[in-house]
């Protein structure tokens, strides 16, 4: 008996020394270790409008999944974005019914088919789009690499499976390539690029089509413009781009963003006969737009174009779009242009997705009886919750990269929960691949936290969390060593003179600096670890820590501004988490 209690203990002893607690775990010198991770939102819309399975919930993707294009195979319907210089490129998503959507993978997800070396954040993967081809059951999508080798396609017969590596396209200039495939097995591309003979004005754009050879994954035959400014070219219409070409019912339907990315941003229509054009304009454009409404409207949303039709099996028509939801009525918003699906009306010959001067509606009601499920692999809307805390060792299709990495530089320990990152050779401000988990910023009131164990050696090692914009407009909330001490900082990127924001690494690594804009001592934290918490509440960021099992707000606030398009430019959204650098 004594020998039976005495193998009991010992077993015991095996099976919690086996899960240790995280709190017993201390990391090596030069690495970080994030017990967790967690996100939560709070806008105030979802507080008072619950979702179900019955509607549709705008946006359908929350947060910075822009450029949104979609095919359908039967009754299932897949989705994609573009991704710009984040790595994994184009996520893929899923759906049965529109209302929810599981991420499948990404694309992109191998060094391979996208190399992300030297390309400011606003740079990379421009305006995916994906088709589905009947006649060979290939899926495609095809995009723009900007600031790489421009236009390419890849293919897959599987969406779940591997796409091909790229096919580059040389023969076509510009950007936002689409596919279309027509009723005799012919394919086309048709995108964005200078009118024929030069540009009248800024902004002059045209859409130009050449047949693409499926068989042997290259451009023949002649190219043609086939539109040439946009609506009205009189009226000197300015970025005609985001093109996609539809058949219905003996017509060719030439479908289009006009007049930029930003409050004028709009999607206009256009058909010909013939799919070499000439192509007449749709009278009651545009079909979709937000530009002219009232700014002090409750919960509105902004900057709607660049949109792709798509049918029900049941025949019914929808769209799904870009557009932004601005926290102001400046039109400031931190968390970039989101994923947005409406119904369309054929009224006559032309299509209408909403009559000018309507607001966008945060719920619509489903082409069909949505799928009753509370399985998480969906992606969440409105309000929600997440935690990660690594438990599977490996990371959730959520986390990106700032560029391709070209090293494994983050790591699950055994036996307990939690990431550790390496502390490298990068940092934020510099066009390089960072040691940083970067997670997309889905509301504007939201909060995310973690618990940090660290140890810096210097005033150049930092771990913590980060919110990036951009290489110029970014927050790190971290812990660092200055004067023999360890402190807790609140930092921000500043720029040292003008940076140029164009789509090379130009004038980014000397031109910006860092600013700590709060400095406090704390003791080590390398055994119990530090509470971390940034917060984004009434427009302004809130720091807070946990050193002794309470949170404690930071005397400090930023304003939330900082992080905004208006204010840093580009094409992205805020994205944010786990950040490590011994170059900070």
């Amino acid at each position: 008996m004594k020998k039976l209690f005495v193998l009991l203990v010992y077993v015991l002893v095996i099976v919690i020394a086996g899960c240790q607690p995280a709190t017993s775990f201390i990391p090596d010198e030069g690495t970080a270790y994030f017990e967790y991770i967690k996100y939560k939102g709070s806008d105030e819309f979802y507080t008072q409008n619950s979702s179900d399975s019955c509607h549709i919930y705008n946006p359908v993707l929350p947060g910075f999944y822009p450029d949104p294009s979609i095919c359908q195979k039967e009754d299932d319907y897949y989705l994609v974005n573009s991704t710009f210089s984040y790595f994994p490129g184009v996520p893929l998503f899923h759906s049965k019914d529109l209302v929810h959507w599981e991420q499948i993978g990404h694309v992109l997800d191998r060094p391979s088919q996208l190399n992300i070396i030297d390309q400011p954040v606003s740079a990379g993967i421009y305006a995916a789009s994906i088709d589905y081809n009947s006649f060979n059951e290939t899926f495609y999508m095809v995009t723009t690499f900007v600031g790489g080798g421009g236009n390419f396609i890849v293919s897959a017969r599987d969406p779940k499976g591997s796409w091909s590596d790229p096919v580059f396209l040389p023969e076509i200039e510009g950007i936002d390539p689409s596919l279309f495939f027509d009723e005799d097995g012919k394919a086309y591309i048709c995108n964005t690029q200078d009118p024929e003979g030069g540009k009248l004005y800024e902004g002059h754009t045209a859409i130009w089509i050449q047949e693409f050879d499926l068989d042997e994954n290259k451009m023949v035959g002649p190219r043609k413009m086939i539109r040439s400014g946009g609506h009205n070219i009189n009226e000197k219409p300015v970025w005609l781009e985001g093109p996609h070409i539809y058949k219905k019912e003996g017509y060719y339907y030439l479908l289009s963003a006009e007049g930029g990315t930003s409050i004028d941003h709009s999607v206009v229509i256009f058909r010909s006969k013939n799919i070499w054009g000439p192509y007449e304009t749709n009278p009651n454009n545009p079909i979709l737009t937000q530009r002219g409404l009232d700014p002090e409207r409750c919960y509105p949303v902004t900057n709607a174009g660049h949109a792709d039709l798509f049918q029900t099996p049941q025949g019914d028509w929808y769209t799904t779009f870009l557009a932004c939801r601005p926290y102001d009525n400046q039109n400031t918003y931190n968390i970039g242009r989101e994923t947005f699906m409406l119904p369309v009306k054929w009224e006559g010959e032309w299509p209408t997705i909403l009559c000018e001067g309507l607001r966008i509606p945060l719920q619509i009601k489903a082409p069909t009886q949505g799928i009753e499920t509370s399985e998480e692999k969906y992606l969440p809307t409105g309000n929600f919750t997440w935690e990660d805390t690594f438990s599977e060792k490996k990371l959730d299709y959520r986390w990106i990269f700032l560029r391709t990495p070209k090293e494994e530089w983050y790591s699950f320990p055994e036996n307990i929960n939690g990431v550790i990152l390496q502390l490298r050779d990068a940092n934020l401000r510099e066009i390089k691949q960072p040691s940083f988990l970067a997670c997309r910023q889905q509301q504007h009131t939201m909060s995310l936290e973690t618990n940090l164990k660290f140890d810096p050696q210097s005033s150049s090692d930092i771990a913590g969390l980060a919110l990036f914009q951009n290489e110029a407009f970014h927050i790190v909330m971290g812990v660092t060593k200055m004067e023999d001490r360890v402190c807790l900082v609140v930092q921000k990127a500043i720029e040292k003179g003008n940076v140029i924001r164009n789509m090379s690494a130009d004038a980014y690594d000397s031109n910006i600096e860092k600013s700590i804009i709060y400095k406090v001592e704390i003791n080590s934290i390398k055994e119990n670890g530090i509470g971390l918490r940034v917060s984004m509440r009434n427009d302004v960021f809130v720091f807070s820590i946990n050193t002794n099992g309470k949170w404690e707000v930071l005397p400090i606030k930023e304003l939330a501004n900082y992080l905004s398009t208006s204010r840093a430019g580009g094409f992205v959204g805020t994205v944010m988490g786990p950040y490590a650098s011994l170059n900070d």
